[in-house]
């Protein structure tokens, strides 16, 4: 499809939706300008597609080693809690993505046998959580609540409790800083990617020592590539990943303007802003048709609202989406 074609499809999808969802993004050329035939074995000009994207990532968070996965954040975080945890879990409980982990942590420890004891604590009490660990898991972002964990509280409970940290970074990776203060990460290859949905990925410097009795969830199966990966969905990100600082700039933007516009609805102080999305003390609504308002899961008053809509307009964006919504104390 030729590129002027793309540009005028792409335009047209973008138009028809105003997204406030958490992913994935609005449509960007680079998602279908990556697109390719591909298979994972004797196919060299994937295998150059597949070598540059995955070092790109691991590049990004500093990390030595990564898995790709067919399937969401999620499938990603149960196989590595089943595969990376054991002895004595701390789960930092922000919201409902958090409680995700806590039944991730509990069935490691009811099927791999590894983990002795899982234990939650509020993510209020961060700074002042102690004990003995070999564990901590939390969630960078907290979707559910717009909800940031400042990456150096989580890092240094993890030192004072002697634990390895293991992060949810699906809703922070690539908007974010300092992944790389995590042992173990997990993320998709859609929100602050902006890549098409389909793809999931491990990221961590030192190989799990669990054995799992299971085909599909063993890390070393995805690591071996014994089945299908997602070819396109990594092909999406070929074309995004060079141009992904000039595009996350889009949800800066869009983050700045939103503060300054429910100035007086806000409901964490800055430190605990992620840039992902905002939860606002009001109920948001829209009248256009083309609004697609997020329902997050968990909260019991308020809004939240994603910043990803404009994501195609990359540094060009000026927020001007979010003229369509409106608040109800």
């Amino acid at each position: 499809m030729p590129e002027a074609t793309i540009h005028s499809h792409v335009a047209a999808q973008n138009a028809l939706k105003a997204l406030f969802t958490a992913g994935p993004a609005s449509l960007l050329e680079e998602n279908l300008l990556g697109l390719r035939p591909c298979f994972g074995r004797g196919d060299q000009d994937y295998s150059q597609v597949d070598e540059a994207v995955l070092t790109t990532l691991k590049t990004m968070t500093g990390h030595a080693q990564i898995a790709r996965l067919q399937g969401s954040a999620s499938l990603a975080l149960e196989i590595a809690s089943l595969n990376f945890l054991y002895g004595k879990v701390l789960v930092v409980d922000s919201g409902y993505y958090a409680q995700r982990l806590v039944s991730f942590a509990q069935m490691a420890q009811r099927n791999a046998g590894q983990v002795s004891s899982v234990t939650v604590c509020d993510w209020q009490e961060i700074t002042t959580a102690n004990g003995n660990y070999d564990w901590v898991v939390a969630c960078y972002t907290e979707t559910s609540a717009g909800l940031l964990l400042p990456i150096g509280d989580l890092r240094a409970l993890a030192d004072r409790v002697g634990a390895q940290l293991m992060l949810d970074a699906t809703a922070s990776i690539g908007l974010e800083a300092d992944h790389g203060l995590a042992e173990v990460i997990a993320y998709s290859s859609c929100k602050g990617l902006f890549g098409l949905t389909g793809a999931s990925f491990i990221a961590f410097n030192q190989l799990p020592k669990n054995e799992i009795d299971s085909f599909y969830l063993s890390l070393a199966t995805h690591l071996d590539r014994r089945m299908t990966g997602p070819y396109h969905a990594i092909a999406s990100l070929y074309e995004v990943l060079p141009k992904h600082a000039d595009l996350r700039e889009a949800v800066f933007i869009n983050k700045a303007r939103m503060l300054k516009k429910i100035a007086s609805y806000a409901t964490h102080p800055m430190p605990y802003q992620p840039a992902l999305c905002t939860w606002v003390d009001a109920k948001v609504t829209s009248q256009d048709a083309r609004a697609v308002l997020y329902q997050p899961r968990g909260i019991s008053h308020g809004s939240v609202v994603c910043h990803l809509g404009e994501a195609h307009l990359g540094s060009q964006a000026r927020g001007d989406i979010l003229d369509l919504l409106e608040l109800q104390p």
